[in-house]
Order: structure tokens, then sequence, then C-alpha cells
């Protein structure tokens, strides 16, 4: 079953935002190489991670866990588009469902967890309640599919 039959499209994301793809970007077989469709989700997380300045003075936001989940193959020329939603948000993480579409074609989804951790200590903290309200309006369950 391809991502394409159920999804809801980009437009059911918060966020979204786009990356041209760059001839550097493609592999022997001519296509996007998988190693990039890590860069598309940092396009993704940035738009909430670093352009709202949620984490903490003093701490920085790192990623704990990453699930890819390939779904089709990315051509090039062309751009893709990202959609960015949070799942659920804790006490020091949240998690963040992605989708990477190309011609409104879902190529690739992630389910992110990123934990703020304190610079010093290098140990989790807490979420910041400006944080937690930010992400809260964030949530998107249903995009998880």
């Amino acid at each position: 079953m391809s991502g394409a039959d159920t999804d809801q499209g980009i437009e059911a994301f918060p966020l979204k935002t786009s990356d041209k793809l760059r001839y550097a970007d493609t592999d022997r077989q001519g296509h996007v190489n998988n190693a990039v469709f890590a860069t598309f989700l940092e396009s993704g997380r940035v738009e909430i991670l670093y352009q709202e300045e949620l984490a903490e003075h003093g701490a920085a936001f790192v990623i704990a866990r990453l699930e890819l989940d390939f779904l089709s193959e990315v051509n090039w020329p062309g751009n893709v588009e990202i959609g960015t939603a949070v799942l659920e948000v804790g006490r020091s993480s949240f998690k963040l469902v992605q989708k990477v579409y190309q011609d409104r074609v879902v190529v690739a989804k992630a389910v992110t967890v990123i934990v703020q951790m304190n610079e010093e200590t290098r140990k989790s903290q807490p979420l910041s309640e400006k944080a937690r309200n930010r992400l809260s309006e964030l949530v998107r369950p249903a995009l998880d599919t």
C-alpha cells in the first residue's frame, strides 16, 4: 500500500516548508539519495525549533529517536514539500510527525522524538510553559497514519 492511498495531504499539516532538489542530491540510480531525506526533515523541524525560539536559555533540542519510512523514490529536478506536526508533548520532550511530498504524493514519513537538553549538564531539561503551550497548538495525532 503506498502512503498516498490514505494520506490527507500537506494541507493537513500546521507547518509547511519546501526544499529545491539539487543535482548533487542524486545517486547512481538517478534518484535522490536516501541520506538527503534527513535534510528534508531538518528543513521542516527548524520551522518550529529555531524560528520560534522554544528552547530555554542554556538548553538545546536534540534528536533522541528518528523513524523514517521511504515510500517512493524522489527524482530530480523539482522540489519537495515537508509537512510537520506535533504528535504529543511530554515533560522534557515531544514527538513530531513529518511527511515529505513530491508532486503532491507522499514519498516519505517520519516520527522524531526530540528532547530539550541542558547544555551544561547534558541531561534532559523540562520544557518551558511557553514551549509546551506552542507545541500543544501544533498537535495533530491523526497525521501519524
